[in-house]
């Protein structure tokens, strides 16, 4: 394919590398200004770069270098949200993140001096001046603001309850994906986590703790989607990646696509689906039944990328495994509407997950060299 989503794409986020780590922990202690971490981000950049270009991808991302968190940090600077800290953090499997959450303090709104922005554009112009490749960038999905919004943490925002910021945060994201357009942005991609715990009914119970109405739910996040994308340019290509928890290569959810396919798939207007298919939690193919044939459902083809290369291990795939895998997807979905990716990124957050950055990079090449031979 000449557009995004590749045939060989990533998710986005790779291992910090060692010298960018230590000035983050420098930086933190005081021991180096802004303009010190700066430069030591761009430094690792354009190495990343660099060799995402020699492991064949078509496009680059940034890593998400400049984060700490895939989602807190982009959040925590919306006009309106504050990162604040809990009593509790974000239960995977045998380990707890640290204390984190999501307070509404005001209005909501995409303001163009989120930071994100020029991350944006100095990606692009890292591009532009090296290796040409496609800047794609990733951002957290709304869905996964409202899904973390816990009871308690609207007090003081002037909004009378989680219904009530719904307006406020589709135009906080319609503005947002006007911005990076004007900055120069076709690839975009929506990190999700709500989605996959729609299929669970443990983290459903969770969800209903916090005072969250299941009921409907999937339905009501296509709504809150739609309104988003509605009359996104042409030429801008908006996926999504519907992740299970991914921290130090734990996970969250489990459960297949079933419960929310027809919804995700069939009825919300995204380009592209990154979907995790690494392991038995995930389910089998039968869902993806529902992803729209040919350009039918939003006037494009729309496209599955399958994750079917895990990030949470060193251990490569048995090739022959992955593209009978392959094969039995397109038994539920064209081949041609189908790529390949690792199941997440190999660092949501800035600990990154349990394994080396050769075996990060031979994952990359396993998933280019896989495609080039299935999709020739």
């Amino acid at each position: 394919m000449s557009t995004p989503p590749f045939r060989a794409d990533i998710v986005g986020s790779f291992l910090r590398p060692a010298e960018l780590a230590g000035a983050r922990r420098r930086f933190a202690a005081g021991d180096i200004d802004a303009d010190a971490l700066r430069v030591a981000e761009e430094t690792a950049i354009a190495e990343l770069v660099v060799r995402e270009a020699d492991a064949g991808l078509k496009l680059a991302t940034d890593g998400e270098f400049r984060r700490s968190w895939w989602h807190f940090d982009f959040f925590g600077l919306l006009d309106g949200v504050e990162i604040v800290e809990l009593d509790h953090g974000i239960q995977f499997q045998g380990v707890q993140t640290k204390p984190r959450g999501i307070e509404i303090s005001g209005k909501i709104g995409f303001s163009d001096t989120h930071p994100f922005l020029d991350h944006f554009r100095s990606l692009k112009s890292l591009l532009e001046r090296t290796t040409g490749a496609v800047p794609k960038f990733s951002i957290p999905a709304p869905t996964v603001l409202d899904f973390r919004l816990e009871p308690g943490h609207l007090s003081g925002s002037g909004y009378d309850g989680r219904e009530d910021i719904v307006d406020d945060l589709v135009q906080a994201y319609r503005d947002a994906v006007a911005a990076f357009y004007d900055a120069g942005a076709r690839y975009l991609q929506f990190d999700d986590t709500a989605w996959a715990y729609l299929c669970s009914e443990v983290e459903l119970e969770k969800a209903r703790e916090r005072g969250i109405h299941t009921d409907g739910i999937a339905e009501r996040y296509a709504g809150i989607l739609n309104r988003i994308l509605d009359g996104k340019p042409d030429d801008l290509t908006i996926t999504t990646h519907v992740c299970r928890g991914n921290f130090r290569s734990t996970w969250i959810s489990s459960g297949g696509y079933e419960p929310v396919a027809e919804q995700l798939l069939g009825n919300t207007a995204y380009d592209g689906y990154f979907l995790e298919y690494d392991s038995e939690r995930a389910g089998g193919f039968e869902p993806l039944r529902f992803l729209p044939r040919g350009s039918e459902g939003n006037g494009r083809d729309k496209t599955v990328v399958l994750g079917l290369i895990t990030s949470k291990s060193g251990e490569l795939e048995d090739v022959d495994a992955v593209k009978h895998r392959i094969d039995e997807a397109a038994a539920f979905a064209p081949l041609e509407q189908l790529a390949l990716s690792p199941q997440c990124g190999f660092a949501s957050t800035e600990e990154g997950n349990v394994l080396t950055e050769d075996e990060q990079w031979a994952k990359v090449r396993e998933v280019v060299d896989i495609a080039a031979d299935v999709w020739r």
